[in-house]
């Protein structure tokens, strides 16, 4: 039996080496607006400046009421429009499928908005709660001459509608934001303070003042809700163009106000201006959105050329826009859409240099395929393989067993599944893996 040996000198101490410290995971950034899979968009303007005109065009229908009168729409109409996408394109090809169904953008045709609709003018009242019932905005601005298409101010003037709208959208959000500062005042207010009971309930709603439908006490949210106000008010700023952390948005979006939604501004060119690319409004439209909304898009369109494109057969219409040297600006519009709910630029506190970041992708897309279908499904970034599983049917989540993955690269580069799979490109995710864009997936679940 061999024993160890033990050195009776005393022994040197030895420093260890720590390890070196594990870098902090960055903290995801918080988006405003509602987490959804259903996406929508509302169509905003002033009555008469092509809402509805362009609603028929852009869902190839004839839902949206166009008059030439205001408030032809009263009742908002709703339609889904396919978003263009190139991978979900050549899937189709690929597999040719009995079904198609492509990611969606519901779009809403709203009412038209007046000077002093935040007071109830006109439809407001109806046209504000519609407006903050949807996830982002359409601004539809008319910027072309017309005679026989009346003006609810008179004349055409883009600059000044546009201010129009967004004070009656601020106004609005400052008249909800100073509505739940009074209620958290009243809250407190209504507690006696005749018993030590009632004092100490006071003391904790005071220091700890909740949001509204919570019933957790939190001081910071009255500190964020001051903080929108002050933006609204002070600041002169609509709320998504200010500065947020994850905490405050999570009040912010709560709130549900109208200036937190992204805005695409749609311009509502003549025909032939659009055909030149040019007209004496654009320059200065573009100008005040850089002055008040930076960052924000704007897409020149008409709606006149649209509605003339739009009961063209597809060769018919091609053929027309070879011949006058331009393209339908639907497909770019609904992409510039669905982007605003998922790309966001704001403020960056961190690079005083640089006045914009922009926030990574939110929204991606997987893909199943098949004979009978090929479908594209919205999901959020981050969402876990049940979790995606689940948003075709709540029973391949509850019952997941794992997923045959495959991404579309690999799948176009190899041609087929056959030879994707020979390659060891076809993987088997379990339910720990994050789902990328442009996954391909096969769902296994129990019985």
């Amino acid at each position: 039996m061999r024993a160890r040996l033990f050195s009776a000198s005393p022994s040197r101490s030895i420093k260890k080496k720590m390890p070196p410290k594990k870098a902090a995971a960055q903290e995801k950034k918080t988006l405003l607006g509602r987490p959804s899979n259903n996406l929508k968009i509302g169509i905003v303007g002033l009555p008469n400046v092509g809402k509805s005109s362009f609603f028929n065009a852009l869902s190839e229908t004839d839902l949206g009421k166009a008059a030439n009168f205001p408030y032809a729409t009263i009742n908002p109409e709703e339609a889904r429009i396919p978003v263009p996408d190139a991978r979900f394109e050549w899937l189709c090809e690929t597999y040719k499928p009995a079904s198609r169904v492509p990611a969606f953008l519901t779009c809403i045709d709203i009412a038209g908005l007046t000077a002093g609709a935040s007071t109830g003018a006109g439809l407001g009242n109806s046209f504000l709660s519609h407006v903050r019932a949807v996830d982002g905005i359409f601004q539809v601005i008319r910027a072309f001459d017309d005679a026989e298409v009346i003006h609810v101010e008179g004349d055409v003037d883009p600059l000044r509608d546009m201010e129009i709208i967004q004070t009656e959208l601020r106004l609005k959000d400052i008249e909800w934001v100073e509505k739940a500062l009074e209620n958290l005042k009243r809250t407190g207010r209504s507690l006696g303070s005749t018993s030590l009971v009632d004092k100490a309930r006071k003391e904790e709603i005071v220091s700890h003042p909740t949001p509204p439908n919570s019933n957790r006490f939190d001081h910071s949210f009255k500190i964020t809700v001051e903080k929108v106000l002050k933006v609204l008010t002070v600041d002169g700023k609509d709320v998504r163009k200010a500065e947020w952390n994850n905490k405050e948005i999570d009040v912010v979006n709560g709130l549900s106000l109208l200036t937190a939604k992204p805005v695409t501004y749609l311009v509502n060119l003549s025909e032939r201006d659009y055909i030149r690319k040019k007209n004496k409004w654009l320059p200065k439209i573009k100008g005040w959105i850089d002055a008040n909304n930076p960052g924000d898009p704007l897409i020149p369109f008409s709606v006149s050329l649209e509605e003339r494109l739009v009961v063209m057969s597809p060769e018919e219409k091609k053929e027309e826009e070879t011949k006058i040297a331009a393209t339908s600006a639907l497909g770019k519009i609904t992409q510039a859409g669905y982007s605003s709910l998922d790309v966001r630029t704001i403020p960056c506190r961190f690079m005083p240099q640089k006045k914009l970041t922009i926030i990574p992708r939110q929204l991606i897309r997987y893909f199943t395929c098949g004979p009978d279908e090929v479908r594209a499904w919205t999901i959020r970034r981050g969402t876990k393989a049940p979790q995606a599983a689940g948003v075709i049917h709540s029973d391949f989540e509850n019952k997941f067993v794992c997923g045959e993955i495959m991404s579309y690269e690999d799948l176009k580069e190899y041609g087929s599944e056959v030879s994707v799979k020979a390659a060891g490109k076809l993987r088997q995710q379990g339910k720990p893996y994050e789902m990328v864009d442009g996954d391909i997936a096969y769902w296994k679940a129990g019985g």
